[in-house]
């Protein structure tokens, strides 16, 4: 097995191996660690571009309204900047909040579980045991990168609010800890599903496909 990649990040020195709150207990090994795309990550995971289009519809609404009232190109002009400019603030926040996201998370999978170390201000990491996974789900999207969804088996689960925006879009109440905008979706895939059977000592199990949003493209690849 090649020896995974592990992007080097500055502000988390103080780690004992970088992504994991601690030392690997005797048996375990790293497989795999990656990050998550920025573009992806603000697409999918922070809705920027439906975010964006609102305030252009916006603006486009307040241009008719001006000039329905009367208003000549001027005050048409300054009607539309006042919104763009309004519009800006949330988007570049969130921009530059998902720049950030995506360079302090590090994703990592053991021979026993799955860890997402996040937080920009406040590291956070989570743990995910193989025990706990009731299910993974694989979606590919058009631009060749993926999100693999983790389903935590009742009673247990993780806390929405604390590893937004790594998961799964649109289910607070059950959440679902969710690795964004992987490069190598499929390989990821693969990696996970075999570790999972060993774990399990069963059959390769499969990871579903899904559709996350219009553009994605589902995929039958079993991660074998």
């Amino acid at each position: 097995m090649s020896e995974p990649s592990r992007p080097v990040f500055s502000e988390h020195d103080t780690e004992p191996v970088p992504g994991l709150p601690g030392p690997l207990p005797a048996g375990e090994v790293i497989l795999w660690q990656g990050a998550p795309g920025f573009g992806g990550l603000a697409r999918r995971a922070l809705h920027l571009r439906w975010l964006s289009i609102y305030f252009l519809a916006l603006a486009l609404w307040r241009a008719v309204a001006v000039n329905a009232a009367g208003g000549d190109g001027l005050d048409v002009a300054q009607a539309v900047a006042l919104v763009l400019l309004l519009g800006a603030v949330p988007v570049g926040l969130l921009a530059l909040y998902g720049w950030a996201t995506a360079r302090h998370t590090l994703y990592t999978i053991t021979s026993r579980r799955v860890v997402i170390r996040t937080g920009v201000a406040l590291p956070l990491t989570v743990n995910v045991p193989f025990a706990l996974i009731g299910r993974a789900g694989l979606a590919k999207h058009a631009d060749g990168t993926g999100d693999i969804a983790l389903e935590v088996m009742a009673p247990h689960r993780v806390s929405w609010i604390a590893l937004w925006p790594h998961t799964r879009s649109w289910h607070v109440s059950k959440p679902q800890p969710t690795l964004r905008a992987l490069p190598e979706p499929e390989k990821v895939a693969q990696i996970l599903g075999r570790a999972l059977a060993l774990a399990a000592a069963l059959p390769v199990r499969p990871v579903s496909a899904r559709v996350e949003d219009r553009s994605a493209q589902p995929t039958a690849e079993a991660m074998a």
